[in-house]
């Protein structure tokens, strides 16, 4: 599993962890990024999907449907990519 958000697109970001002597080291900032299942009315489906917070909340926001034609849109998942659990 990757650790990019299905929705938004959001991934992983390298930053410093600076001690108080301002020594810095490389760290990551991960993503809060979970695996959701939904019921997609449209194709009478449920699918699962790994989203972020924010990918949950745009979804409750704008809708199911609406959220994906944007992700696809956008480049961020693919048809092929969601997974339709039977």
């Amino acid at each position: 599993m990757s650790k990019i958000c299905q929705i938004t697109g959001k991934k992983a970001m390298v930053g410093n962890n600076v001690s108080h002597s301002k020594r810095r080291t490389k760290r990551r900032f991960n993503v809060n990024l979970f695996t959701k299942k939904f019921y997609y009315v449209e194709q009478d489906c449920w699918i699962s999907l790994n989203i972020s917070a924010a990918g949950l909340r745009y979804i409750n926001k704008v809708g199911l449907d609406a959220a994906l034609a944007s992700a696809v849109a956008k480049g961020y998942c693919d048809w092929k990519t969601i997974k339709v659990i039977a």
